[in-house]
């Protein structure tokens, strides 16, 4: 096992342990926080876990998301024009775990958890109900105050592996993350794709071997955005993560009822492979 992902009762740690047992993989999709608005997250993520969703990842708003893509970028900034700031936030999050136990991630950059402070955010976090953090521009080499926090307060921390990372980084990466592994599937930014870059195939496979040593379940995401594309990843890891297909869909100018009804059409379609069962 990592070095973090010590036994104990987080809810992503029992949602990969249940898939194993099942035999299924998991889908995990990624919203933005307070978009299209406050009511309408919470609405969303019940929704979302009510059809099958495993783990949520709930994004943070930043003014400067770098590994974003233009869908995910404007969703960013059209929560900060609604006023999302951390005590918004943290009141999603509560609205969720009041009425599910669909674990959450804390998906943001590093700059608002620093400017915040990282164990005052963490313990927030915690408190709220959050279960983990995926802190994309924080790198492994700099996150030890990190990991400490999270350990503390029994938080699962998520890294980023993706084409370029050397088996010496993915290594340091294997032994000190928890929760899951995110692996990119290409280099650049997120958004839906029509396919997954060449040499996908034969990277995922290596690290996927690498992270049997460490039981950290490896998850894909950048780009996954169609049924078909699910299946695929599904078939070579642990699960994968749906994006900027789900949140293109929250910035569409349509009442709440009627974009709900679309998310809710678009999301059974996208967990259904996922839900597989598979020896």
């Amino acid at each position: 096992m990592s070095a973090t992902a010590i036994p104990s009762s987080n809810r992503i740690d029992a949602a990969f342990a249940r898939l194993r047992r099942e035999g299924r993989k998991a889908f995990i999709p990624y919203i933005a926080a307070g978009v299209p608005g406050t009511a309408e997250s919470i609405d969303l993520a019940l929704m979302l876990g009510d059809l099958g969703a495993d783990v949520l990842e709930l994004g943070y708003p930043f003014s400067d998301p770098m590994a974003d893509g233009v869908v995910n970028q404007a969703a960013a900034t059209r929560a900060l024009e609604l006023g999302v700031t951390d005590d918004v936030y943290f009141d999603i999050v509560r609205g969720i775990r009041a009425r599910s136990e669909l674990p959450l991630v804390v998906f943001s950059y590093l700059n608002p958890i620093f400017r915040l402070g990282l164990r005052a955010f963490a313990q927030r976090a915690k408190e709220a109900g959050a279960d983990g953090f995926l802190l994309v521009d924080m790198p492994v080499e700099e996150a030890d105050e990190m990991l400490a926090v999270c350990k503390e307060f029994d938080l699962r921390f998520i890294f980023l592996a993706a084409p370029t990372t050397t088996p010496e980084r993915l290594q340091k990466i294997l032994e000190k993350g928890s929760g899951f592994l995110y692996y990119i599937s290409r280099t650049g930014i997120t958004g839906e794709q029509k396919g997954f870059q060449e040499g996908f195939e034969g990277k995922l496979g290596a690290i996927k071997k690498a992270s049997h040593l460490h039981d950290l379940p490896v998850v894909v995401g950048f780009g996954v955005s169609t049924p078909e594309q699910v299946r695929s990843v599904c078939e070579l890891c642990d699960g994968a993560v749906v994006g900027s297909a789900l949140v293109r869909r929250t910035l569409e100018d349509k009442p709440w009822p009627e974009m709900r009804a679309g998310l809710e059409t678009l999301a059974a379609a996208l967990i259904a492979p996922a839900k597989e069962k598979r020896a």
